[in-house]
């Protein structure tokens, strides 16, 4: 099993049940809505980014429509996971 920064977890009415999927460095998502391929407009965007920001400390960051909602760091080496905004 591969190790991805980013993990999602998708779930969906046309899933038996929910699908995921790994991310290296940054996934986005652009969701549209409508009633068809033809006729879908896009809707919202949200982004998912980790990025090394010092010895053994990376930061996750979350954007929506590029706004920065939320912000996460992770020690590498002491485990330990917090929210900062």
């Amino acid at each position: 099993m591969r190790s991805y920064p980013i993990w999602n977890e998708v779930t969906a009415c046309i899933y038996g049940s929910s699908k995921s999927y790994g991310v290296k460095e940054r996934g986005e998502v652009a969701v549209k809505v409508g009633t068809s391929k033809a006729y879908s407009f896009d809707f919202v965007n949200h982004c998912t980014t980790v990025k090394d920001i010092g010895d053994d400390l990376k930061e996750y960051r979350f954007h929506v429509d590029d706004v920065l909602l939320k912000r996460a760091q992770f020690n590498t080496k002491t485990k330990e996971f917090k929210i900062v905004a």
